[in-house]
């Protein structure tokens, strides 16, 4: 019989046991080819330049995401298809084949399993991609015209990208295999499995986990300045290190140690559950501490997604706290835009406030500037009693001072504390950073800074007053009916300076902002989906190994129910391990998250563990049954 007959008999006949394999690899493609579809496609073009170019950064940054997680995910899968086939094709050799002859009929067998991923993959990915991009615009509440092509060159890239990635891991098989001797193949299901690890390194590795995992913890929430940044990234390193080595080292000296504990252990049949737990950590760990940063990042991701939302429409809302803002050299202009803007519209309500503009060489601050602005602290206070917006700023002292800033998408400085602000060589220090906007869209332009009226008037012969009279319309929409009434005040006469602005409600500027919460929200899934699918997976093909041991305890009188109880107290604590870890890391890479954003995710945070906790019961329940199956245990 020839290799390639060969191997088609061993796929044919083992099918089903790949089959959960091959689903995942499959998914994996499907999500990569319709984020792949997104940058060919002309979807977003309708959004204006800068959207486009935003969004396909984007969805480029995420692809690539994807692409690392498709390498490690066919790594991990190879390996266990690999290891699962070690001891089969190991018997060949009994047969009188040569390795080389067993290497090339596993990677003719993988490569089936290969082509068979890539073909469920883009076949439902193509069949899924018009629901794909119509879901996506759905949630991000972005009004543009879907239309059904299938583009070839999205295909040819993912197909491309994920045989690459396939064929180095098949040919690492092929000289695994080669390099083996016939002991390790026939021994490679048991193959450091059942192993009671040693008690000094089991402790070392706790030791040192813990600590790195907790100097992660904190490094995520601690408050900085410009150093934000590193502290994120390396709180990231250290908690995916710590979770590691928590899974390789407290968490099986915590089960050697229940294991010692007579009076616990022969109790409630956990004798038969808890001794395999332990022999089996020494191979399972890895897939354990793999599963729960999945499920981090999905909760991470969540967060991030509904954080942006938030962000976006606080932005949104920001940028329309008045619909006309009128800048000039002028005073007493109130009255001449007021009866310009009643000609066609009805003002909701008006204020004006003076600003001082000063060079910007006067100011020596931590981020530069173009555009410099002070103003009076009870001006703006009249102002927000005007417009109905909040006040609670305390008056600054002669050398305090308070920044009157934008809202940004994300802030790294999470510690203002201690901020010092140079003005014509006299040093203020900055009491509080306020987002509130109380001059508007000019407060993305102009970086302000609100001082006492005595300081105010100290400075004023530093710059030039400028004035700004502000309204909010009652029908925003109706913004263009007023704007060729006011452009008859607009000057650039330096005796007469005056310019206006116009916000269109429904200018798309950011509208990228609503992709990315959008993807973040998918992403959320496929995190959840990966992490769900390769403990399924790990388990699954457990089963087949266990089977020969349930057996055994089977032929002693054990009854099956007990048996079915004892691999179900198994089988939860596999789930339970790596969703208590992600429940406690995940708090804090949340908490980390609402200090950059400041916004409150304590609900995401509890809606998207909740949501994990019910995919991963679902899994348990299903694991359950088909373990029980495959190892032969009967109810």
């Amino acid at each position: 019989m020839s290799m390639m007959k060969l191997a088609l008999q061993n796929f044919k006949s083992s099918f089903k046991s790949y089959l959960a394999i091959m689903i995942s690899l499959a998914f994996t493609i499907l999500v990569f080819l319709n984020f792949q579809n997104l940058i060919y496609s002309d979807i977003f073009e309708g959004l204006g330049g800068k959207n486009k170019e935003y969004i396909d950064i984007l969805i480029q940054v995420i692809s690539f995401v994807l692409g690392c997680f498709m390498f490690f995910f066919l790594w991990y899968a190879t390996n266990v298809f690999l290891t699962k086939r070690k001891k089969e094709i190991g018997i060949y050799v009994f047969m009188g084949l040569t390795n080389q002859k067993i290497g090339r009929m596993y990677m003719i067998e993988t490569t089936m399993i290969g082509i068979s991923s890539v073909v469920l993959g883009i076949g439902f990915g193509l069949l899924t991609t018009w629901l794909f991009q119509m879901i996506l615009l759905a949630i991000s509440d972005i009004t543009v015209d879907i239309s059904f092509r299938v583009s070839l060159t999205p295909v040819l890239v993912t197909i491309a990208v994920y045989l690459v990635m396939y064929l180095i891991f098949v040919i690492k098989g092929y000289v695994n295999i080669v390099r083996s001797s016939v002991l390790e193949m026939v021994s490679a299901a048991r193959h450091n499995e059942y192993v009671r690890q040693n008690t000094f390194f089991l402790m070392i590795k706790t030791v040192l986990g813990l600590c790195v995992l907790f100097s992660g913890y904190y490094l995520a929430i601690k408050e900085g300045g410009q150093e934000v940044m590193g502290n994120v990234f390396a709180a990231v390193v250290l908690v995916v290190i710590g979770v590691y080595l928590l899974f390789g080292g407290f968490i099986p000296a915590l089960f050697q140690w229940f294991a010692r504990k007579k009076e616990f252990l022969y109790q409630k049949e956990r004798n038969l559950w808890i001794n395999n737990v332990i022999f089996r950590m020494k191979k399972n760990y890895r897939t354990y501490a793999m599963t729960c940063v999945l499920m981090l990042c999905s909760v991470t991701a969540l967060a991030t997604g509904f954080a942006m939302k938030v962000r976006y429409e606080g932005m949104v809302h920001f940028r329309n706290t008045y619909t006309y803002q009128i800048l000039s050299s002028q005073a007493g202009l109130d009255e001449k835009v007021q009866s310009l803007i009643e000609k066609d519209n009805s003002i909701s309500y008006a204020a004006e406030a003076a600003i001082l503009n000063l060079d910007p060489s006067l100011f020596d601050t931590r981020f530069q500037y173009s555009s410099y602005s002070v103003l009076s602290w009870s001006q703006i206070k009249t102002l927000a009693k005007e417009t109905g917006m909040e006040f609670e700023l305390e008056e600054p002292g002669d050398d305090e001072i308070i920044q009157v800033s934008r809202l940004h998408l994300l802030s790294l400085l999470t510690d203002r504390s201690n901020e010092k602000v140079c003005i014509n060589g006299k040093t203020y220090r900055q009491t509080v950073e306020t987002n509130t906007p109380y001059l508007g869209y000019l407060q993305e332009q102009i970086s302000f800074y609100m001082v006492n009226d005595a300081e105010y008037e100290k400075l004023k012969p530093l710059g030039t007053e400028l004035y700004t009279y502000n309204y909010r319309i009652e029908d925003i929409y109706n913004f263009a009916a007023s704007r060729d009434e006011l452009d008859t005040i607009v000057s650039d006469a330096d005796d007469n300076y005056t310019a206006k602005v116009v916000i269109d409600p429904n200018s798309s500027e950011i509208e990228w902002i609503k992709v990315l919460y959008t993807v973040c929200i998918f992403m959320f899934m496929v995190f959840i989906l990966a992490s769900g699918s390769i403990l399924f997976m790990k388990l699954y093909n457990d089963a087949f190994e266990e089977k020969e041991r349930y057996q055994i305890l089977k032929k002693l009188g054990i009854a099956g129910k007990t048996l079915k109880k004892s691999l179900s107290h198994e089988l939860l604590t596999a789930y339970a391990l790596p969703f208590l870890v992600m429940m406690l890391s995940a708090y804090f890479s949340v908490h980390a998250l609402e200090k950059m954003m400041y916004t409150s995710l304590l609900v995401i945070y509890l809606g998207s563990v909740g949501v994990i906790f019910v995919f991963f019961l679902i899994c348990y329940l299903l694991s359950v049954s088909v373990y029980a199956k495959n190892a032969g245990v009967e109810k």
